[in-house]
């Protein structure tokens, strides 16, 4: 089971992956100030491309990826 965080879309980062409620993936390649909002280019898995724009408190579900092998953040150790 992967595991996912919510972040708001001031929050995202190039390089992280969106996930949508059916699955599927969407990597993050740019990021813009547009207006009041966000502009989110992404490529899909499929490597097509694509963009949408949402307000910087929208809500977006981030895949995260573990680097390394020591504990998560925010974890104790015995």
């Amino acid at each position: 089971m992967e595991a996912i965080e919510l972040r708001q879309t001031r929050q995202l980062a190039v390089g992280d992956t969106l996930l949508s409620a059916s699955g599927r993936a969407y990597e993050i390649t740019k990021l813009a100030r547009i207006g009041r909002g966000i502009r989110v280019t992404y490529v899909t898995e499929d490597g097509r491309a694509g963009r949408f724009t949402a307000a910087p408190d929208a809500i977006s579900r981030v895949r995260l990826t573990r680097v390394g092998s020591g504990p998560a953040p925010g974890t104790q150790v015995a």
